[in-house]
């Protein structure tokens, strides 16, 4: 099976012409009754050799941080050694499998693994400066080491995606500067301040539209969605999803099972439609996708207060089902709907809709 990105490549190589790779991108959106940018492609697996290297990738960054505690273990937070190792090899391995080979799965992994392990080995160095317990030397302290750790894993991210562009470089990036924003905002509010507790959530969904908005950007800027910025921008959105749905549905009740009434599952459901409207325009998916344990919950509740006990988790998986099916099955012409009731200016920056016409 070919991907997308290796449709490109190959356009890009002179394999095929350009009008030879529309005119399949055509012929298979007809044969999905789907625009191909509806589809939300990413490559994550293209056989398993995929799953075979990234299991010898594993074990072995496992091997490398075991060596490395055991030649400088710790007192307390990660061995700096132990961490170094394991961003340094997955580097080295990342210039085979990501670099060399364009690897997807296992790149992720060594992406994932880098960013980690520089991260524990900035902390765990921040950490032997300041004494084997930072606490001691105050938790303000403690928490502009983070801080200071974050930051510098974001510059370590952006190296790497200047040498390997991983598309989820890009929100690995993102998360580690979204941290360091809020550590610090914590570090100047004073963790022990009685406002921290109602700041924590806000701050987390500021973040999430900041980080939200960054992957709007990359994706107007490739509406067609035919190069590695709409796989960039697919990973912020994976990312921005959940930072903004936790703090939305905590805020109406849904994780304090005390608290939680017909009225709060009622406003679940209607924030799901709202996001499932949001996911329609920009065409993502991730907002409803990190909504869903949510609504579970709302929903078993209903169908728990209104008599339905015995059949409670099974009409509730029945309704959620159906409804994802059904959307899936009809996303394209929903979708065009949703986007003609925009704006001009907004419909000019989402990726453009319609339904895909039935073979004569």
């Amino acid at each position: 099976m070919y991907s997308e990105q290796d449709l490109r490549d190959a356009v890009a190589g002179g394999a095929i012409s350009a009008e030879a790779a529309e005119a399949l991108r055509a012929h298979v959106a007809v044969l999905r009754h789907m625009p191909v940018i509806d589809e939300e492609n990413f490559r994550l697996v293209n056989s398993f050799n995929d799953i075979f290297v990234t299991i010898g990738a594993v074990i072995m960054l496992v091997a490398m941080g075991a060596i490395g505690e055991a030649l400088l273990p710790s007192v307390s937070g990660p061995s700096p050694l132990s961490a170094v190792l394991v961003a340094a090899t997955a580097w080295m391995l990342a210039e085979v499998f990501t670099r060399a080979r364009r690897m997807a799965l296992p790149s992720i992994v060594l992406l994932l693994a880098f960013v980690g392990g520089t991260f524990a080995t900035f902390l765990g160095l921040s950490i032997t400066l300041v004494g084997d317990d930072p606490a001691n030397s105050g938790e303000t302290l403690a928490i502009v080491l983070v801080a200071a750790s974050a930051l510098l894993t974001a510059g370590a991210a952006w190296l790497h995606w200047r040498r390997f562009m991983v598309p989820i470089t890009v929100a690995a990036g993102a998360a580690a500067v979204a941290a360091t924003v809020i550590a610090l905002i914590v570090a100047a509010i004073g963790p022990e301040s009685e406002a921290l507790e109602n700041m924590i959530l806000p701050l987390v969904f500021i973040a999430g539209l900041a980080v939200f908005a960054f992957a709007m950007r990359w994706d107007t800027s490739d509406r067609e969605r035919r190069t590695r910025r709409s796989d960039v921008a697919f990973w912020l959105h994976l990312l921005a999803a959940p930072m903004i749905a936790h703090p939305v549905f905590a805020l109406i009740g849904v994780m304090d099972n005390d608290a939680i009434g017909v009225g709060s599952a009622v406003a679940v459901l209607a924030v799901y439609v709202a996001f499932g409207l949001i996911a329609l325009a920009v065409d993502r998916r991730a907002l409803l996708v990190s909504a869903l344990a949510y609504v579970l919950v709302a929903l078993t509740f209903l169908f728990d207060r209104f008599g339905a006990v015995e059949l409670t988790f099974a009409l509730t998986a029945l309704v959620i089902g159906s409804a994802l099916l059904t959307l899936s099955a009809f996303w394209a012409p929903i979708r065009a709907r949703v986007v003609e009731a925009l704006p001009g200016t907004v419909q000019a920056r989402v990726p453009a809709a319609g339904p895909v016409p039935l073979p004569a």
